[in-house]
């Protein structure tokens, strides 16, 4: 196996709409090494179908929110979450 092929599993946590739609509120998925959380969630969006793009969405990892283009590790804790309105 090479560096490329290596895998990793990554543990996702779904609330509120996504998780209605993924109809779990957690899930481990096994992903190649290299790919981004813009990845992670194109891959998982096509997987449960979900309404939302990626742009009304924030993402954390490990408990702290972070950009899009941070990396992803074996074992690392990703929820995508949805904007919340106040009122």
């Amino acid at each position: 196996m090479s560096i490329t092929d290596a895998t990793m599993d990554i543990n996702i946590l779904y609330f509120a709409g996504l998780a209605d739609e993924a109809k779990c509120h957690e899930e481990k998925v096994t992903v190649r090494q290299s790919l981004s959380l813009t990845g992670l969630y194109e891959h998982l969006s096509q997987k449960h179908r979900f309404s939302r793009p990626q742009s009304q969405l924030r993402v954390a990892v490990n408990d702290y929110f972070v950009k899009w283009n941070e990396a992803i590790y074996d074992g690392d804790n990703v929820v995508f979450i949805l904007p919340v309105a106040g009122g």
